[in-house]
């Protein structure tokens, strides 16, 4: 038996399976300015008149999201809410007369449209050398702190790694403070993670993808691996932009606004590869979602219901080591989803799939997988089939196929 097993939270976060990624701060109103280029970036320029997180939301929704992450604090040390500890915030920008809380608009509107609430927290931020590290610590917590008891109950906490590539934090200490004030939140990645990052910033976990690993890809900086000293169960997550070449809003990089087709493709290789999904949009400097990306979500929500909200009526039944899945006589396919039960661990390792029809007198095998996980897609070629045999050719005892259903798109 599996000693990996996931934690109820785990299995619920999979269960969310998209996401959407807010970059919205000081650097929303300064074109071309890059991570840690050293370009100062005055307040006076923080005035998104027409902000509607209501909109970003609603959005998300509609797209089929389940949760929603607003960078809180980048890099660049700017606070989407009135830090106590920091000059550098809302509270000293003329939007509103300085009297806004981004977060807390972007935390109510969640709770508003039924979506989960995360937060994103840069740890390094430029300049942060200038402190000792007892010293950053303290900020750590403190801004942490804020978030964490201001806003009612958070459901996960985003944490980069980029700009903390050689120094050392209070981890133990860090996480001590977060987990007692959020008991139950998700934490991405670091030094006590849940959840963790696949690896790239282009959305894809691949066709290997599984949720037991020993060790964390940290940025895309460095090649360092954080090892965790045994297997443990982690489930991956995507993250991309719509767009090109900016997390944060631009100008100039509106016609890179990924397709319908590429998006799809990056479903298939995220969530159709057991690991979550997690799509950014950069909100405009009126504080609204651009259209044209708006627009892409919406397109791509509705092409991902047009192609699995209409399965082929199918049973399921366990077989010979395997399992059987009858479509009640000859239908046109080309798509089969497989749903492991994870609640003991990921216990299928390899499996290959056949199908039979009237003119077939024996299984042709059609694809071949890694795993199953949360959630795997198989995309073939279009084939008639009455029934199709799930064979397991590698595993643990006691695995369990939660579902398997049957599409032609």
């Amino acid at each position: 038996m599996s000693q990996i097993i996931p934690t109820p939270k785990q299995l619920q976060f999979l269960d969310w399976e998209m996401g959407l990624f807010f970059h919205f701060g000081i650097r929303t109103f300064y074109e071309g300015h890059n991570d840690w280029d050293g370009k100062p970036m005055a307040l006076s320029a923080f005035n998104p008149v027409g902000l509607d997180c209501d909109g970003w939301i609603r959005a998300a929704r509609d797209f089929g999201a389940k949760y929603a992450i607003l960078v809180c604090k980048h890099h660049d040390g700017f606070a989407n809410w009135p830090s106590k500890y920091t000059d550098y915030s809302v509270a000293g920008t003329p939007f509103r007369d300085g009297n806004s809380d981004v977060v807390r608009e972007f935390t109510d509107a969640c709770r508003r449209y039924g979506v989960k609430v995360g937060l994103y927290y840069s740890p390094a931020e430029a300049g942060f050398t200038k402190r000792t590290a007892r010293e950053y610590d303290d900020y750590f917590i403190n801004q942490i702190s804020e978030l964490l008891t201001g806003y009612g109950v958070i459901d996960y906490l985003w944490f980069d790694g980029c700009g903390s590539e050689g120094h050392t934090y209070d981890t133990a200490r860090i996480i001590s403070a977060i987990r007692s004030m959020q008991p139950d939140i998700l934490i991405f990645n670091m030094w006590d993670p849940d959840t963790r990052w696949v690896g790239n910033e282009a959305g894809m976990a691949g066709i290997h993808n599984r949720s037991e690993v020993s060790a964390l890809d940290f940025s895309v900086l460095t090649d360092r691996k954080d090892d965790m000293g045994q297997a443990r169960f982690m489930p991956a997550e995507c993250d991309f932009r719509m767009r090109d070449w900016n997390w944060f809003y631009s100008d100039k990089d509106v016609h890179t606004v990924k397709s319908v087709d590429e998006l799809m493709g990056l479903y298939y290789y995220s969530v159709g590869c057991g690991a979550n999904l997690l799509l950014n949009i950069g909100p405009d400097r009126d504080g609204k979602l651009p259209q044209a990306d708006a627009d892409r979500l919406a397109e791509f929500g509705a092409e991902i219901r047009r192609r699995f909200d209409n399965p082929i009526a199918s049973t399921l039944e366990a077989k010979d080591g395997g399992y059987k899945i009858a479509l009640g006589g000859n239908k046109m396919i080309n798509h089969l989803v497989l749903c492991e039960d994870l609640t003991e661990g990921e216990r299928i390792h390899e499996f290959k799939v056949s199908v039979r029809s009237s003119a077939l007198h024996n299984p042709v095998c059609i694809c071949e997988g890694h795993a199953v996980g949360h959630k795997r897609i198989l995309q073939f070629p279009t084939v008639r089939a009455s029934e199709l045999h799930i064979d397991i050719t590698a595993g643990e005892g006691g695995y369990i196929l939660k579902s398997a259903t049957v599409y032609n798109v």
